[in-house]
């Protein structure tokens, strides 16, 4: 079974303290197409890995020295930002529900447990790639529309201060008219009264 082209370059990293479950893993994901696929035997590199190669996907088992999966989990927990959807798939020989119940609520995505069929492996980790992928694309939508929010927005702010800036003119000019016109009309009626009093002398010369 072989993956969508468009999974086949999500980076995968595959975590367990036995080198012969990696390598088997590392197999079955090359022969479905998956190119980006990372490793660790070492629990203890998980964290500084995740902050190098941000991956799509960690496969990871639970019981392994120094520290387990849960432990794994609680540290990553501390790292992730709030909103990031991690897909975490909990591959162990734990079938007891209550490591299935803890691994879930600390953030694992789906559990599968040791030995596993290779195919429902690969539907499993398909179908938390689909879901990371869905997640991004809508995270990029959001950023986009936000973008356009802002945008519109600032657009929207420069509008209302033109038209503010545009009506304090107005304001001042129709200020500065109306005193034209009244300094207007106070010198017709000075001139006015001016040709009253000629035409009153004017009278009495005659």
């Amino acid at each position: 079974m072989r993956a969508d082209d468009e999974l086949t370059e999500a980076r995968i990293l595959v975590v367990d303290d036995q080198e012969a479950n990696v390598r088997l893993l590392e197999r079955i994901l090359e022969r479905a197409g998956y190119r980006n696929v990372a490793t660790t035997t070492d629990p203890r590199q998980v964290v500084g890995m995740y902050g190098e190669l941000d991956p799509d996907l960690i496969v990871l088992d639970l019981l392994m020295p120094h520290m387990d999966g849960f432990e794994v989990m609680a540290e990553l927990g501390k790292r992730v930002p709030d909103g990031t959807y991690l897909a975490i798939l909990v591959l162990t020989a734990d079938a007891t529900p209550q490591a299935r119940q803890r691994a879930l609520s600390m953030g694992a995505r789906d559990f599968l447990t040791k030995p596993f069929d290779h195919d429902e492996a690969l539907l499993r980790i398909r179908n938390l790639l689909e879901t990371r992928s869905l997640h991004l694309r809508l995270k990029d939508q959001n950023e986009a529309l936000e973008e356009k929010v802002r945008q519109r927005t600032d657009d929207l702010q420069r509008s209302f201060e033109a038209l503010h800036r545009t009506a304090e003119q107005r304001k001042t000019l129709l200020a500065h008219l109306a005193k034209v016109n009244r300094l207007a009309i106070a010198g017709m009626e000075e001139a006015a009264a001016g040709d009253q009093v000629i035409g009153d002398a004017d009278g009495a010369g005659g």
